[in-house]
């Protein structure tokens, strides 16, 4: 799926739109956590949805730094709910896990496209590109643990 996220002006655009998509993303690992019968997955998973409540936390402090109050939570809740409905219909260690791994996509697309900005200061630049290698991470875990189940 296409986004344009990252590629707005001005960056407090991208860092709004990208806390959005980390609200989401926690969102959907909570909802498989929940699900997924495979301990090593959830544990896994576990550790994935932590990483996104810390981008939560950096992109928070980034747009506090710009004198913006950072969205929170209840500011996304019709997302929340959607994501954790589409997660909840899933059967199976294998939808779910392939469900995951899609919602990777966007993120990782999005992180991808903001880091290709001329306007990121040292600091943002740093968050954006920590926070692309966990997405990067998380994308190459999921994929191996689909292949191998």
């Amino acid at each position: 799926m296409a986004t344009l996220i990252g590629t707005e002006r001005p960056v407090i655009d991208t860092l709004n739109h990208l806390l959005e998509l980390e609200f989401g993303a926690a969102a959907a690992y909570e909802a498989a956590i929940q699900r997924l019968d495979d301990p090593v997955a959830r544990d896994q998973l576990g550790q994935f949805m932590n990483d996104h409540l810390r981008h939560i936390q950096e992109l928070g402090h980034l747009l506090r730094d710009r004198g913006r109050r950072p969205p929170d939570e209840a500011d996304f809740k019709a997302v929340l709910t959607q994501g954790k409905v589409i997660i909840g219909g899933l059967v199976g260690d294998i939808g779910i896990l392939s469900a995951m791994r899609s919602n990777e996509d966007g993120p990782h697309q999005a992180y991808e496209q903001a880091l290709e900005r001329d306007d990121l200061a040292p600091r943002l630049q740093n968050t954006l590109t920590g926070n692309l290698a966990d997405e990067r991470r998380h994308r190459a875990w999921l994929e191996d643990r689909l292949s191998n189940l």
